[in-house]
């Protein structure tokens, strides 16, 4: 397996060579957040992946959740659409440098239990309190922020 190198405004980041829209979701229970410690880079994130085709976005979200954590969830709304430039991501296993293009959805647990897989060495219910504390990306910072703090999705500034 390829790592994930994230690069978030920074000069030195390989150029993009590919866009490809991804789902995440944010999932709030009891003041803690489901997230997952990538296999591929060893930071936290939230649940989510590529876009396949022939399924919905808001699919996506909810296969990816489910195959990256153990967990099933349902759709409750849109935290926001993150396309910044200055957000590439590295997979080193085929050299493809994507620009950043989620969607993320609020969603809520309906059953399953946390359980790791090939994309997750851990899955955890984190106490908001605590994220601070976990090795992230900044984007995921800002889209976790984001999804605490504000009720409107985030929609990123145009560009100038």
């Amino acid at each position: 397996m390829g790592r994930r190198i994230d690069y978030h405004q920074d000069p030195s980041a390989p150029a993009a060579n590919s866009v490809r829209p991804s789902a995440a979701a944010f999932i709030e229970q009891d003041g803690k957040i489901l997230l997952i410690c990538r296999s591929d880079n060893g930071n936290w994130s939230m649940p989510g992946g590529a876009h396949d085709p022939g399924e919905s976005l808001s699919h996506t979200a909810v296969r990816e959740t489910q195959e990256e954590t153990g967990v099933d969830i349902h759709l409750t709304g849109i935290v926001g659409i993150f396309t910044d430039p200055t957000h590439v991501i590295h997979y080193t296993s085929n050299d493809e440098v994507r620009q950043e293009f989620t969607v993320v959805y609020r969603g809520e647990r309906i059953g399953g239990q946390p359980t790791p897989s090939s994309e997750s060495t851990r899955v955890e219910w984190v106490p908001t309190r605590e994220i601070e504390d976990l090795t992230m990306d900044a984007s995921q910072r800002k889209r976790i922020e984001w999804a605490l703090t504000e009720t409107t999705p985030y929609i990123d500034p145009e560009a100038r």
